[in-house]
């Protein structure tokens, strides 16, 4: 299994940043590539990304298990899909951790490769862990607001 984390301590409160992170509406204004959020209904909702050709993807998550205010772990629906080729599951978790008056947030991405996909997985964890540093500097400017 490939995983990728990623730690920031942010200048925000650990309720302001889980109003932002835990809600999947906010995912394009600070997730690299998330362009748009659709059909959120109670723990599910559909992401749209850019690649970088312009094409847009959509993947659906399921958030599979949450500690209200300090974790939430989404997986993304990989049976029937174009990803179905390559992966056999992928999850994602947030941890906010209160540090006085700021936060520690964490990011986790754990990956589970498909057939010849497995031999890539130092790839894909390098890949992972430059997205969540990427998203965990765009969620700093989003809550610096």
């Amino acid at each position: 299994m490939a995983t990728a984390r990623a730690s920031r301590t942010l200048p925000a409160t650990s309720a302001a940043v889980w109003q932002v992170a835990a809600d999947p509406r906010t995912l394009p204004r600070w997730w690299p590539r998330v362009v748009r959020v659709e059909r959120v209904a109670g723990r599910e909702f559909t992401q749209v990304m850019r690649t970088p050709r312009g094409r847009e993807i959509r993947a659906d998550f399921r958030v599979i298990d949450q500690d209200q205010g300090r974790r939430r772990v989404w997986a993304q629906q990989i049976d029937g899909t174009p990803f179905e080729k390559y992966f056999t599951s992928m999850v994602t978790e947030l941890r906010v951790v209160p540090k006085g008056d700021d936060a520690t947030v964490t990011l986790e991405l754990r990956q589970r490769m498909r057939g010849i996909s497995r031999f890539g997985g130092f790839l894909a964890r390098r890949a992972s862990r430059q997205t969540l540093r990427e998203a965990l500097r765009a969620l700093e400017r989003e809550l610096a607001g």
